[in-house]
């Protein structure tokens, strides 16, 4: 017969030996590549487990990350809106004070100088009044250096007075 249609004793023994060769493998080699295999198959399966677990725990921890983030961004937004509502507070206060410390500087130089010119004007008083004595005096010595003209004078006094009474 010819390559394409082996002879039945070929054929038979062929079946032999792949029988003998598939009892052999099945007796010895078959349950280490079975164990072989199921223990590759336990390992890619654990590592699969693993990662999607490292994927699951690095996205929880990003997610943590990101709320932390969102936290320190309001805390920080809340800080600076405190810290500029205590600026705007001080400066609101310091303004205040300053007016009020200038209204009071403002009253104190106004009594000052109605206390200087009440002064000014008392000493101007007193200066007049003592130019007029002195210049009176001076005009009376003047005009009464005489004992004729003194008594003249104060007849005329007494008829001014006895006549309005």
């Amino acid at each position: 017969m010819g390559l394409i249609t082996p002879d039945y004793g070929l054929l038979v023994w062929m079946l032999i030996s792949f029988g003998l060769v598939l009892f052999v493998l099945k007796k010895f080699a078959w349950k280490p590549i079975m164990e072989g295999l199921k223990s590759r198959e336990e390992t890619i399966s654990k590592s699969l487990r693993q990662a999607e677990e490292a994927r699951n725990e690095i996205k929880k921890l990003q997610e943590y990350n990101e709320e932390l983030a969102e936290k320190a961004r309001a805390e920080r937004e809340l800080a600076l809106k405190e810290a500029k509502s205590l600026r705007d507070k001080i400066v609101e206060e310091a303004k205040a004070q300053a007016q009020a410390e200038a209204q009071k500087i403002i009253e104190k130089s106004k009594m000052l100088i109605i206390q200087e010119r009440e002064n000014a004007q008392k000493e101007l008083a007193q200066m007049v009044s003592k130019l007029a004595l002195e210049i009176t005096e001076k005009i009376l010595r003047k005009e009464f250096s005489d004992k004729d003209k003194q008594i003249g004078y104060f007849k005329d006094l007494l008829s001014e007075i006895s006549s309005k009474n």
